[in-house]
């Protein structure tokens, strides 16, 4: 059975990108164009994992992560940030918040794809 990723970006462009690299690699993809939608969509998808860029409009991936770990439907679900801002204050606050990881942009398809499988792997779900 694929994985399941929840995709959550609000440029639609590399949303789509992100969506297609993952679909490639065989994963099935769930897509959200911000916080508050991933918020909503994460207890019904029940996701493997949750890609989650940081600045969105509504609401945060920072606050985002922060619901999803309060609620016992997605409290185990692991996120992975992505973001352009890699200062080592950003990243805290991601971990802080309860995310799994960080990924930087930009990234390379295959990147991105082996950062996924390393991560899956990581948390037992690969």
């Amino acid at each position: 059975m694929a994985k399941k990723i929840l995709v959550a970006e609000d440029e639609r462009d590399i949303r789509d990108l992100i969506a297609f690299t993952l679909q490639f690699a065989g994963y099935e993809v769930e897509k959200a164009s911000n916080g508050e939608q991933a918020v909503q969509m994460a207890p019904d998808v029940q996701p493997d994992l949750i890609l989650m860029d940081v600045r969105m409009p509504r609401m945060t991936g920072y606050e985002a992560c922060k619901k999803l770990k309060e609620n016992p439907l997605t409290e185990n679900i692991p996120v992975v940030f992505l973001s352009a801002k890699g200062q080592e204050s950003e990243i805290e606050e991601g971990l802080d918040v309860g995310a799994q990881d960080y990924i930087l942009k930009p990234f390379a398809p295959d990147e991105l794809t082996e950062q996924v499988e390393r991560i899956l792997k990581e948390i037992g779900k690969a």
